[in-house]
C-alpha cells in the first residue's frame, strides 16, 4: 500500500519583514518554546546589520543562499562495503542545514550576546566567509571527492 503524499507546510510571513524564510529561521533559533525570545534575538541581529548601513533582509537572504549546500554525501551499502554517494540536496533540507549551520556557528562564539554573534555570522556569510560557509565548502569537497561513486545513486 502506498503512503499518502505529504502536504507541504505553509508558513505565515513574519510581522516586521514579511518573509516566510525569516519566520522559519526564528523557529530554528527558538529554544524550549520561547518564541518571543528567539524573535527578539533575530530582530536585534537584523537591527545590528541595519546599523552597518546594509539592507537586513537582503543580507540575510544572501547569507542563506551562500550557506545552502547543493550536494551532500549519503552512505549507501553495496556488496558489503559502505560508499559515500554524492546526492543533490532537496530544497527543504538545504534550508534546514543552512539554518542549523548558521545558528551553531553563532552559538560557538563566546563572550558576546547572541544577537551580536548572529549578526556577525550573517554578515560574514553574506560575504562568503565564516564558519557556516566553511561547513558548506567541506560538504561540497566531500561530495566532489566521492564523485566516482555517483553511479550507486539509484
Amino acid at each position: 500500500m502506498r503512503h499518502p503524499i505529504k502536504k507541504p507546510r505553509t508558513w505565515k510571513p513574519d510581522l516586521t519583514y514579511g518573509s516566510e524564510t525569516l519566520t522559519r529561521f526564528i523557529n530554528a533559533v527558538m529554544f524550549d518554546g520561547k518564541k518571543d525570545t528567539a524573535r527578539t534575538v533575530v530582530y536585534a541581529a537584523l537591527a545590528r546589520i541595519k546599523k552597518d548601513e546594509l539592507d537586513p533582509l537582503e543580507t540575510f537572504e544572501t547569507a542563506i543562499r551562500n550557506i545552502s549546500p547543493l550536494m551532500e554525501v549519503r552512505s549507501r551499502r553495496v556488496g558489503g562495503a559502505n560508499y559515500q554517494v554524492p546526492r543533490e540536496v532537496p530544497q527543504q533540507r538545504r534550508l534546514a542545514l543552512a539554518f542549523r549551520w548558521l545558528i551553531n556557528a553563532a552559538r560557538s562564539k563566546k563572550g558576546k550576546p547572541m544577537a551580536e554573534k548572529l549578526a556577525e555570522e550573517i554578515m560574514l556569510a553574506a560575504k562568503n566567509e565564516g564558519e557556516a560557509v566553511k561547513k558548506k565548502d567541506d560538504m561540497h569537497r566531500m561530495a566532489e571527492s566521492n564523485k566516482a561513486f555517483a553511479h550507486f545513486a539509484w
